[in-house]
């Protein structure tokens, strides 16, 4: 699912207008509709439920304007509030503001500020309200009369529905700038927005609708500018095939995680359970032969290799032979692997000679600080690398707090710039690819910020790597379902209570899930 910025949506709009030939004014009732679905969807007591309507001047009042039509044709009592002069509404707005005169539905201006504070109690009393200010209509923050009436409604025990963004928040932009609608629900229109799907300003849209208004799919989808999406379960669903009946292992892929070192043998067998348990054929760990023994008895279901090691008990450079000459499709490298000069000519010299794909994380990714020219893409051999934020910073030469300002640039820089798939982990994980696209992930929950998730992620990657043969598809369909594991984990583990090694236990009914297939815990 695309997201849209400003510019695009409203490109969107025209070419449905102007080339399809649907008229804005449908397209406003429809949406002005689909918000009151959605309203009845998530108040099961609507009926009995007054709602203030809260409208700008321009075509987010007049979806507004719909809304309180459609409620009265309900019989839901509804009240409509503008706020500026009504004689300054204009077009489709106009045309709908009409039909409740018509209609005989009394409207209130509130031109300024002093007027406000006379309707103010009166909009207290009601018990929903909907916010049709302003919409994706803004660039500066609020000042006067709306940063006021923000304020107050934000100070009420009143739960509030957003038409398409919260009055407040740019479209083009997810920080948060001066006062915003704080929403219960936000139905936007056509295409997810910036501010609603990324935090900070994720926070102010509470729960999200995207509604169909209209615009068709491939007018969305060729709108020109930059493509972020949204990784769906409708869209990474059919990447994950039922298997033949004549299927054997050789058919799904041959991983090779390097990984482990002395005291950090978990990490080797985190992202090697992360594969196994993602459908990997085989699964193969090379680990420093110190640690072969502990990394082995983690799980009977992969092979281990013991490595040449350092006196320190990290891969030592000799052992880069010992790997090349392994059977894998896909190499996951990094998890554990440690620090120093000879893990960081070893990864040097898996870049420069292995030939296949990598899945490079963790201390992998530290060896190529200061030269990441080291990870640029090889001919027909992918790169996939799954930096933390604190990594991806170190990668850039700059802080954490500036890659954390625009991860969707940050990712999408280092991408394109290296000719690299980018996994930025974190709360909403950006996936970007070296052909400009980047993809922005919405499971998981805070309970999988603990040690080792992310090794379990290199691990899911790896897999389904040696599985799909198309890294954009591998990167996708991991994130996602590494976050349902770890949603379905703090289900049955709490947020506080749950840990990485949890996540694999719980991949089977991700992908169960994804499937829509999942098993009942009560059968």
């Amino acid at each position: 699912m695309r997201v849209l910025n400003t510019e695009q949506m409203r490109e969107a709009d025209r070419r449905t207008i102007d080339e399809i030939g649907l008229p804005s004014v449908v397209l406003m009732e429809n949406a002005g509709r689909q918000v009151v679905a959605a309203l009845e969807a998530h108040f099961e007591d609507l009926a009995t439920q007054r709602v203030a309507v809260l409208c700008g001047r321009g075509n987010n009042g007049g979806d507004g304007f719909v809304i309180a039509r459609t409620l009265k044709q309900r019989d839901i009592e509804a009240a409509v509030f503008v706020f500026g002069a009504v004689a300054d509404v204009q077009g489709d707005a106009r045309r709908n503001l009409d039909i409740l005169g018509q209609l005989g539905m009394t409207v209130v201006e509130i031109p300024d500020e002093q007027a406000w504070e006379l309707h103010y109690s009166e909009i207290a009393a009601f018990d929903v309200i909907v916010d049709a200010i302003l919409g994706t209509g803004i660039r500066v923050p609020l000042v006067g009369l709306m940063q006021t009436l923000v304020a107050d409604i934000n100070g009420l025990d009143i739960p509030v529905v957003s038409v398409d963004l919260p009055t407040g928040l740019s479209a083009d932009s997810h920080d948060v700038v001066g006062e915003a609608i704080e929403a219960m629900l936000t139905v936007t229109m056509g295409a997810p927005k910036l501010p609603l799907v990324l935090p900070p300003a994720e926070a102010h849209a509470g729960d999200l609708v995207v509604a169909d208004v209209g615009i068709p799919g491939p007018v969305i989808d060729a709108v020109d500018g930059p493509r972020l999406e949204l990784i769906t379960r409708e869209g990474v669903r059919d990447l994950v095939a039922a298997r033949q009946a004549e299927s054997h292992k050789g058919d799904f892929g041959r991983v090779l995680v390097v990984a482990g070192s002395v005291g950090k043998s978990g990490a080797a067998g985190l992202a090697a359970t992360g594969a196994l348990k993602s459908g990997a054929g085989l699964v193969t760990v090379a680990t420093p032969r110190s640690c072969q023994a502990v990394v082995a008895g983690y799980a009977a279901d992969y092979m281990t290799a013991g490595l040449e090691e350092t006196p320190e008990g990290c891969v030592d450079l000799p052992a880069l032979d010992q790997v090349l000459e392994l059977t894998a499709d896909v190499i996951a490298a990094g998890p554990g692997l440690g620090q120093g000069p000879s893990v960081a000519a070893f990864i040097h010299g898996l870049l420069e000679r292995s030939g296949v794909p990598l899945v490079l994380d963790a201390d992998a990714l530290n060896a190529c600080v200061g030269d990441a020219e080291r990870l640029h893409g090889r001919d027909g051999l992918d790169v996939i690398i799954t930096p933390h934020p604190g990594e991806m910073a170190r990668l850039q030469g700059t802080t954490v707090e500036d890659v954390q300002a625009n991860r969707i640039e940050a990712a999408r820089s280092f991408a394109t710039t290296h000719g690299v798939h980018v996994v930025l982990k974190g709360h909403r994980t950006i996936v970007a690819c070296p052909n400009g696209r980047a993809f922005i992930n919405l499971t998981g929950n805070p309970g999988m910020a603990t040690g080792g998730t992310g090794d379990v992620l290199t691990g899911i990657i790896a897999a389904w790597s040696a599985q799909l043969l198309d890294a954009e598809a591998a990167c996708n369909v991991s994130v996602y379902l590494h976050g349902v594991a770890g949603d379905l984990a703090e289900a049955d583990e709490g947020e506080v209570a749950m840990s990485a090694s949890d996540l694999p236990l719980h991949l089977g009914d991700a992908v169960r899930e994804l499937a829509g297939r999942r098993r009942d815990p009560d059968a």
